[in-house]
């Protein structure tokens, strides 16, 4: 359930994750350079800022780009049509149903809604991964031992039996964190849906074609045939047995 508080041009989404002294402030980056709080970027169509919001904690803030042709006119500007609808409002309460069903997700902090003349734009907050490192990074410098594949495969698993739609599962989108464990993130556009072996199979299809791509780009990638049908047999044995 998220707590939704109205300002003059922008409203604030909260969950039961925020910190007491989240404000608007948070979702603009020259707020954290301000107080040297940025830790790292990382850029790109989708870019990412990392920054401290306490002693020990890291935050993932992203502004919402629009894709494709239509970006390059309109960006950042999306029609409001009700704070529900919002792309934001639809990814952080995604966010916190699948966190509550103990998937393994970032934990979602907050989210502004920034509305001008029927036109909104929209900043995520979210915890960082510690010591997150992608599938794709990861086998861009060494193979991945198999038990890592089967982590991936037995993970993206617990997610479709509950019936977590991912709108755009790559390599880019799972991490590892410093202990090993894996999470999913980017949910934006994702639902949750009836378990569908369809849908499941679109996702794995997606996921096949991200690591072809980036194996054609990268100089070294260490993705094999039998790396991918290791990740295929786990993923397919744990899709027939009852989720713990």
């Amino acid at each position: 359930m998220l707590k939704i508080e109205q300002h003059h041009n922008h409203y604030l989404l909260r969950t039961r994750h925020t910190p007491e002294s989240l404000s608007s402030d948070w979702f603009d980056v020259a707020f954290w350079q301000r107080q040297n709080a940025v830790v790292t970027s990382k850029q790109g169509r989708a870019a990412a800022w990392f920054v401290r919001y306490a002693s020990q904690q890291v935050a993932v803030l992203k502004h919402y780009w629009r894709g494709g042709l239509i970006g390059k006119v309109l960006k950042d500007q999306y029609l409001f049509t009700g704070l529900k609808n919002t792309r934001v409002y639809l990814e952080l309460d995604l966010l916190t149903q699948l966190a509550s069903l103990g998937l393994p997700v970032p934990t979602p902090l907050g989210a502004r809604v920034t509305v001008s003349t029927g036109i909104y734009r929209a900043d995520i907050l979210t915890d960082a991964i510690s010591g997150a490192q992608s599938l794709c990074e990861r086998l861009q410098s060494a193979p991945l031992p198999s038990q890592d594949w089967q982590k991936v495969a037995t993970t993206l698993a617990r997610f479709h039996h509950a019936g977590a739609y991912h709108d755009d599962l790559n390599c880019n989108n799972i991490l590892f964190d410093d202990q090993g464990k894996v999470y999913l993130i980017d949910f934006d556009k994702g639902a949750l849906k009836t378990p569908a072996k369809e849908w499941h199979m679109a996702n794995i299809e997606r996921l096949a074609r991200s690591l072809k791509k980036e194996a054609s780009r990268s100089t070294q990638f260490f993705c094999t045939e039998q790396d991918w049908q290791s990740f295929i047999d786990t993923y397919q044995g744990a899709m027939t047995k009852k989720p713990a």
